[in-house]
């Protein structure tokens, strides 16, 4: 793999400065890549992508790539303790390093943000191999998360300069899942507007939705969102900090345990959550559950839907609905024993918002967890 600093004069102005084509990939820093990659295969039915490593010529890390439909997850781990991934990974446990997205430019788009006021991450490269070339830059965010800005158009390969095409016996079938509908953040007391105003000045998102402490309070605990989305909305990040409560909130449990900002969890969108949920939980996936009581007046808080109560109330699926149409969601517990990162399973029917409506019943789940770990 060759390695060399790309210099393209005169970048093309847009109206949005920084167009966005979505979320390239999702990489995660853990202990264990090669088991984390068969859980992810084996729960979430992923498929064995690409592998990068000491047989491809890296020799500091290992990273498997999987994939599902549009959706693409790497696994990184690190090969020496003396190690920026392995300092990571003792600080935060396996946690979301970064949030790549696919751009046309790669080079503008750092270029763009770092005279926006962004740090560098990464100055912008381009990774050749047999099968072209692939242009990357990054920049720094909350916490030690990073977003990168991925140029693959000139490239054919499985996935990356640098990775092999990674081949197994053991594929199991999908699960439905289809594409990354949002990332979401949580920052620290009073961090929320700085990042808001970060997403604002330097990426050129706005502001679509947000939710105060009356919102998205329990009688324990409380939190404040604001939802930011680049100008197509392919890409949403709404960003979670602390609010005042009695006891301590989800956030905060996240921030400590984590040791820092970072990303909470990502969602992943299904065009069948009944079938992707179902799917899931046999093979292991373990959920949030709400009240069975929270089914008894589902209609009339949300109206008519398309689909059998029963199925969503056995499942614990919760439903919510806005101005354009109605969503399921789902959330699972923690992917790993710190309470940190977890995911969100997303089936949109028109509805562009959140669950705002499910707000109260999900975080006294989230709490009623908190309670059996001693951490609320």
């Amino acid at each position: 793999m060759e390695t060399t600093i790309a210099k393209r004069k005169n970048p093309v102005q847009q109206t949005d400065f920084l167009p966005l084509e979505g979320t390239d990939y999702v990489e995660f820093y853990v202990g264990n890549a090669k088991q984390a990659a068969h859980f992810y295969k084996t729960a979430f039915g992923f498929q064995s992508l690409a592998y990068a490593g000491p047989e491809t010529g890296v020799k500091d890390k290992a990273s498997y790539a999987i994939r599902q439909n549009k959706l693409t997850f790497v696994l990184t781990t690190p090969l020496k303790k003396d190690s920026a991934i392995a300092e990571h990974i003792h600080k935060h446990g396996d946690g979301v390093k970064a949030l790549a997205l696919r751009v046309d430019d790669a080079y503008d788009a750092w270029h763009q943000t770092t005279n926006r006021g962004a740090i560098s991450y990464m100055r912008p490269e381009v990774l050749h191999d047999e099968d072209g070339e692939v242009a990357v830059s990054g920049i720094e965010t909350y916490g030690d998360t990073v977003h990168l800005f991925i140029e693959r158009k000139n490239y054919n390969g499985a996935f990356m300069p640098g990775y092999k095409k990674w081949e197994t016996e053991y594929n199991p079938t999908d699960t439905g899942l289809q594409y990354v509908d949002h990332c979401v953040g949580n920052v620290g007391w009073n961090q929320m507007n700085k990042w808001v105003k970060f997403y604002e000045d330097v990426m050129g998102f706005r502001n679509i939705l947000s939710f105060d402490d009356e919102d998205i309070s329990t009688e324990y605990s409380a939190l404040m969102s604001k939802v930011m989305s680049n100008g197509n909305g392919y890409v949403k990040f709404p960003i979670n900090e602390p609010a005042e409560g009695k006891k301590k909130s989800q956030v905060e449990e996240y921030l400590e345990f984590y040791n820092g900002e970072g990303v909470q969890h990502v969602a992943l969108a299904t065009n069948n959550i009944v079938e992707t949920v179902m799917d899931l939980q046999q093979r292991g996936v373990e959920f949030l559950k709400v009240p069975s009581t929270y089914y008894d007046d589902l209609i009339d808080r949300v109206g008519k839907i398309d689909e059998d109560i029963e199925p969503l109330k056995e499942l614990g699926i919760l439903v919510d609905r806005d101005d354009e149409g109605y969503l399921l969601q789902i959330f699972t517990k923690p992917v790993e024993d710190r309470p940190t990162l977890f995911f969100e399973i997303i089936q949109r029917k028109g509805a562009k918002s959140f669950g705002k409506g499910n707000f109260k019943a999900l975080f006294e789940a989230i709490e009623r967890e908190q309670g059996l770990r001693g951490n609320l």
